[in-house]
């Protein structure tokens, strides 16, 4: 069974890599014959690899079909549905899933809708009447970054907008079905908020609680994040386990005593505890840890009833073909793969092993061996890992597993009926978590918890894994040293680095703003930062930083601000906090907290490594009113061509430009200005550059209509060939000394979930 579970898993996974889905049903008809004949022929192992890509092609050919038409793009949608889920909150906005959907004809079953200063307090379960302005499936996409689009194919939402002030939202009905898990959780959140817990722990209480990770400051998160405690605050299979198996060996006890026969006690803490563990899962939305772990123990305790002996790995592919049966793309989730992981590593450490330990040693060597394990996968998905995860682990989760969860699950539940009880607990809760805390942000704080690398290839992180399982196996085995030569290719990554020379640009897709990291043989360059936005993320923590951990890149030897507006300036901060950076230059320094900043000046100018950066604006006699026209233009000479990045520029500099430097203006690619704003990239001064590619930094239908009909209408009568992020995500730029190559991310890696240039 096991091998038919990875046949199956590897057809889907196989599908996830398509740039496009087949849209011929004959040839899927044909498929589905060729399947029966294998299955005929007895030639098992084809037929279940087959059908697992056929089902991974059925499965997200439906979930396409519940996407926004085009022709309702952008207009104005009355429709009527319910919230659910938990509403996101945050200082000027609110964001929900609506569900029960009633509209026009075409509209998705599920919509993720933003609502800007609200004048109603929103709550799962409520049904609304809208006008909103929907827009297709799509995000920023870049390499290294968070795919934002397939996390929306998977969730099941169809399209993305916001709900309009005019004419008014009116609230149908605040009830809901009793059995909504929705407003459960919406009730026990607004309960915990009222139960006396403090600040610093209602965050982590409402993760262990109800699966609400949104109340988690960013300090914590990194806090969890440094120390490899992250899956400590999600309700996962560890979890789940302790509880059911509590609720199962106590059951068994009192049921004994009853003397109730017609149902044995085995059987009576079976259903019980599958019972509290379908329920604790469901109020962490059946994630899919949760769904894992539901499955497995559904096994474990069903061979209790049937009186069946239990196969772990038997189990383990059950879930497995039960996880991927109801959601295929799962299979490219972290989680997935850590979770699954992580029960056959324990199962392997723990079980089949002769010789007695002492249960400390055991556990502690659990973890360092999980440590040792995830790793490549951590560094895979997320270009970190803890280092001091192993001793971290070793004090929290005995601590969360066996005081926190047992003392706050019955807590939840006399929340309700009788507070009076519940809140003593929750304080209870709330000491060992606040001495839990202190004790992971001291260890945050060691220099080197965390240990940032560039992504590996699959084959280094198979080998890597293959080779932990060879170094684990029992003594007195032959050949386990080769373990150790597995685990070589991952310490030798291949870092993409231009040579001499040459340069390696990118120009990141944040949306309406712009970012740009610029690459030589040994240095790095950003050009501005991205954007804040309102709920406290920036283009810093969720674009740049993980660009720069994808590609190795643990410094910046420059970052040059061009002018204060906060869609260059947003992300500085959080740049400036997660990596160390040697030197900056701005419009605006004093707006910058770093000991180097300094103003950019014409005239400025250094060389790395065989490339020349010449600062071009602002002068020193030339100052202009708007921060636009007083940004940072900066031009980068390489051996094969020359890159203008101008800012936001508009047509007053670019006429000082051309006036100051005339021919000296000529380059290759040309950062267009001010997003391509009609108020610049004026006709003289794109003949002036005379690019051969303009890059546009725009967000997908952004509400200033950049880049403006009137740029392109400029650019295409000088054929100029034209990109812009918004259509195309991340556009790379690689120069060596002998070619020019320029890279769209949308259409190199593009994936079928992916939106349509």
């Amino acid at each position: 069974m096991a091998r038919s579970a990875f046949l199956f898993a590897a057809g889907i996974w196989i599908v996830q890599q398509f740039p496009q889905l087949p849209d011929d049903w004959h040839w899927l008809a044909s498929a589905c014959v060729l399947v029966g004949i294998l299955l005929r022929l007895k030639f098992r192992k084809a037929a279940t690899f087959l059908f697992g890509m056929l089902w991974a092609i059925v499965f997200a050919s439906i979930a396409l079909s519940n996407r926004l038409p085009i022709d309702l793009e952008s207009k104005i949608i009355p429709i009527q549905g319910r919230i659910t889920g938990l509403p996101r909150q945050s200082d000027r906005r609110v964001r929900f899933n609506l569900t029960d959907i009633q509209g026009p004809e075409g509209i998705p079953k599920k919509l993720r809708l933003s609502w800007y200063n609200p004048k109603h307090e929103i709550k799962a379960g409520q049904y609304w009447s809208f006008s909103v302005k929907l827009k297709r499936p799509h995000g920023n996409l870049n390499p290294g970054g968070f795919d934002y689009e397939r996390w929306l194919l998977g969730e099941g939402i169809g399209a993305t907008g916001y709900v309009r002030d005019r004419p008014s939202p009116v609230m149908v009905s605040d009830k809901s079905s009793f059995f909504n898990i929705s407003t459960w959780r919406q009730q026990l959140s607004n309960r915990l908020n009222n139960a006396g817990v403090s600040s610093d722990t209602i965050g982590i209480i409402k993760a262990l609680a109800i699966g609400d990770r949104q109340e988690l400051s960013s300090a914590q998160w990194n806090i969890f994040r440094n120390t490899g405690t992250v899956h400590l605050i999600a309700i996962s299979g560890l979890h789940i386990g302790l509880i059911s198996g509590l609720i199962y060996l106590t059951v068994v006890k009192f049921w004994a005593r009853t003397g109730v026969l017609r149902l044995s006690p085995h059987h009576a803490g079976a259903l019980a505890a599958l019972f509290i563990a379908a329920l604790y899962a469901g109020l962490a939305g059946f994630s899919v840890p949760t769904q894992r772990a539901l499955i497995m123990l559904a096994a474990v305790m069903f061979s209790v009833i049937w009186q069946r002996n239990v196969i772990l790995s038997n189990t383990l592919a059950l879930a497995l073909f039960a996880v991927l049966s109801m959601d295929p793309l799962a299979i490219l989730s972290p989680g997935f793969w850590l979770s699954f992981l992580a029960v056959i590593f324990i199962v392997f450490i723990a079980g089949g092993r002769l010789q007695e330990t002492n249960r400390w040693l055991a556990a502690l060597k659990i973890h360092w061996a999980m440590a040792l394990a995830l790793a490549p996968v951590l560094l895979f998905f997320f270009q970190q890992t803890s280092l001091i995860a192993p001793l971290a682990n070793l004090i929290a989760v005995p601590v969360v597993s066996f005081l926190v969860v047992p003392i706050l699950l019955p807590s939840m539940f006399l929340l309700g009926p009788i507070p009076e009880l519940a809140e003593p607990l929750l304080l209870v809760v709330d000491t060992i978590l606040k001495g839990l805390f202190w004790f992971l942000a001291e260890l945050a704080d060691w220099p080197f918890a965390i240990l940032s690398y560039p992504q590996p290839t699959l084959i280094a992180v198979a080998f890597f894994v293959l080779g932990v399982f060879i170094l684990l196996t029992p003594r007195g085995l032959d050949g386990r040293w080769l373990g150790c030569l597995m685990l070589c290719p991952l310490f030798f990554p291949s870092l993409d680095r231009p040579e001499d020379g040459g340069v390696k640009l990118s120009l990141l897709d944040v949306g309406q703003g712009l970012a740009t990291v610029v690459q030589t043989a040994k240095h790095v360059l950003v050009f501005d930062t991205g954007i804040r936005f309102d709920s406290g993320s920036d283009s810093g923590i969720s674009v740049l930083l993980p660009f720069l951990h994808y590609h190795g890149i643990d410094r910046v030897d420059k970052l040059i601000i061009s002018h204060g507006d906060n869609d260059h300036i947003g992300g500085a901060a959080s740049l400036l906090r997660g990596i160390r950076t040697d030197a900056v230059l701005s419009s605006v320094p004093e707006r910058i907290d770093h000991v180097s900043a300094d103003f950019c000046r014409t005239g400025q100018s250094w060389l790395w490594d065989g490339v020349s950066f010449i600062m071009l604006a602002p002068g020193e006699t030339a100052s202009f009113r708007s921060n636009n026209d007083n940004s940072c233009v900066l031009k980068v000479v390489t051996e094969q061509g020359i890159i203008l990045l101008t800012g936001d520029i508009e047509k007053n500099v670019e006429a000082w430009l051309i006036e100051k430097y005339a021919y000296d203006l000529l380059a290759d690619i040309l950062i267009v200005p001010h997003h391509g704003s009609k108020t610049s990239s004026t006709h003289a001064f794109l003949q002036a550059v005379s690019p051969s590619y303009a890059l546009i930094p725009s967000g997908y239908k952004n509400r200033f209509g950049f880049p403006h009909q009137e740029v392109i209408e400029r650019l295409d009568d000088l054929n100029i060939n034209w990109f812009d992020t918004g259509r195309h995500g991340a556009l790379t730029v690689t120069t060596t000394k002998h070619t020019l190559k320029l890279e769209a991310q949308r259409l190199a890696h593009r994936r079928y979930w992916h939106a349509t240039p």
